[in-house]
């Protein structure tokens, strides 16, 4: 079964936009782990607009399943990431102003820096994996770095399929193939939705984790946490 990581970010931008502490970030974490949630994903940034670095480490605490922390790795993070040593930590290379992951990395140019960074959070002993478009080079170039994992950007087969176009999934099946066959973990995310998340479970091979945040958080404005969770977990077995 692939597993389902819960992106509670969301749940952190609706708090901080009132103050306080409603709705309760780790109360939450916790409940969706006892609706069957696998995994909790967070994205801390900078600017702190959602997940603040004191929820990571407070999360440390509550978090009973996978804990996957995800981010570019400027030295805030680095440090914030190494203090925690979460069971997973997702390289994302945000720029300060972007709005939501828009691209993943490029393996090849990024080569010596990747390299370096993932080698210190293996050397303590967190899994690493990184944010990447669904391209066989940049795959290959994943396998180079030392990566024990990458994260396929699912925006374009997203697009793709809300449009009737089933042929967007081929580049995902492909390249969760080419890291099989390279000895790396499949892992994927953005924009994947109860829409669409048979379709994408059923097609692409190896498929370890998935992390969905935005669309599940909006669906259970409707449904509720509980009912939702149970959904994705029904259509990723």
């Amino acid at each position: 079964m692939t597993k389902l990581s819960v992106n509670i970010n969301k749940l952190a931008t609706l708090r901080n936009a009132r103050g306080g502490n409603v709705p309760d970030l780790l109360k939450a974490a916790s409940d969706i782990e006892s609706f069957g949630a696998q995994g909790i994903t967070i994205h801390p940034r900078p600017d702190e607009r959602h997940i603040r670095y004191q929820d990571a480490r407070d999360l440390k605490n509550i978090v009973k399943t996978e804990y996957n922390i995800e981010g570019n790795p400027i030295k805030s993070f680095m440090d914030l990431v190494l203090s925690i040593k979460p069971t997973q930590v997702t390289l994302v290379p945000d720029s300060f102003a972007v709005l939501t992951s828009n691209a993943g990395w490029d393996t090849i140019k990024n080569r010596a820096f990747l390299t370096e960074i993932i080698t210190e959070f293996k050397r303590n002993g967190i899994r690493t994996s990184i944010f990447v478009d669904p391209v066989i080079s940049i795959i290959e170039g994943a396998a180079a770095v030392g990566t024990d994992r990458v994260e396929l950007y699912t925006e374009d087969f997203a697009v793709g399929y809300a449009k009737g176009d089933t042929a967007s999934i081929q580049p995902y099946v492909d390249c969760a193939a080419k890291a099989s066959e390279l000895g790396l973990g499949v892992n994927a995310g953005h924009d994947l939705s109860l829409d669409n998340i048979a379709f994408f479970k059923n097609n692409v091979p190896h498929l370890a984790e998935v992390s969905i945040g935005h669309a599940l958080i909006s669906e259970a404005l409707y449904q509720g946490l509980a009912p939702v969770i149970k959904q994705y977990l029904q259509k990723l077995q």
